[in-house]
């Protein structure tokens, strides 16, 4: 075992600050088995957010030493424990209490994006004929827990607070998902451009890098979808083939 010292933000909308909690660490041991082991023994009202504690629920995410993890995934052993380890809640959205945040500005924007909507089958028995390449490319974003630690870190966000003109990296996964469903008939470009705000994204992969499903969301899904607008709406050949067309 090894001592530690766990710095501990603590307080909620109207304001905190951090408390040190020292703890005796085991081999083994993540982020959130410490602030379990002091939620138990040293501060029974700290609040946190949890559930699967396998990295598969998206509920513990926090900023430890300043980066944005899911907890139950950051291990001991790649902290320095000679120096307080810092844990406090994601800084993009408002705080509840101790490391809970109000993420449900999220669910909201969500609803804003088309659902899918089925094109008509194309074969003689109701069904598809699609490509297995067009089928395999939009399951790795089936792979989002939505953690929200990529809304986290874009600076759109957490910088510019432009959370009416912007919907955030997870979202244009979840846009993209659909989009490129092969059986999908709906049309979202013009949504991208005026209404979820894709040309503000500057593209500096802040939200790949913190991705634990590690899912390549600056160039598998927001560049192709930027792509797409660029497509739409300014390319100079279209733009003189509709006016012709028109």
């Amino acid at each position: 075992m090894a001592n530690a010292t766990f710095r501990i933000w603590r307080g909620d909308k109207s304001g905190g600050g951090y408390k040190d909690y020292p703890i005796e660490t085991s081999e083994g041991m993540v982020v959130l088995d410490a602030v379990h082991q002091i939620q138990a023994s040293q501060a029974n009202d700290l609040a946190v957010r949890w559930n699967c504690k396998a990295g598969k629920c998206g509920s513990c995410s926090a900023e430890v030493n300043g980066f944005p993890k899911l907890m139950c995934m950051t291990r001991l052993n790649t902290l320095d424990l000679t120096q307080p380890v810092t844990v406090q809640p994601m800084q993009t959205f408002p705080v509840i209490r101790d490391l809970v945040t109000d993420v449900s500005w999220n669910y909201e924007v969500k609803k804003t994006i088309q659902k899918m909507k089925t094109r008509k089958p194309d074969a003689s028995d109701g069904t598809w004929r699609v490509n297995q390449r067009d089928v395999d490319r939009p399951q790795e974003f089936r792979k989002c827990i939505e953690c929200f630690l990529c809304q986290n870190v874009c600076h759109v966000l957490r910088e510019h607070q432009m959370f009416s003109e912007f919907v955030g990296p997870r979202f244009f996964v979840y846009a993209a998902a659909l989009e490129m469903n092969p059986v999908d008939a709906a049309d979202r470009v013009a949504d991208l451009k005026d209404k979820h705000g894709i040309g503000l994204c500057n593209i500096t992969k802040c939200c790949t890098h913190v991705c634990p499903e590690e899912i390549k969301i600056t160039d598998n899904a927001i560049i192709p979808l930027k792509e797409r607008v660029v497509d739409e709406f300014f390319d100079p050949v279209r733009k003189l083939f509709k006016m012709f067309k028109g």
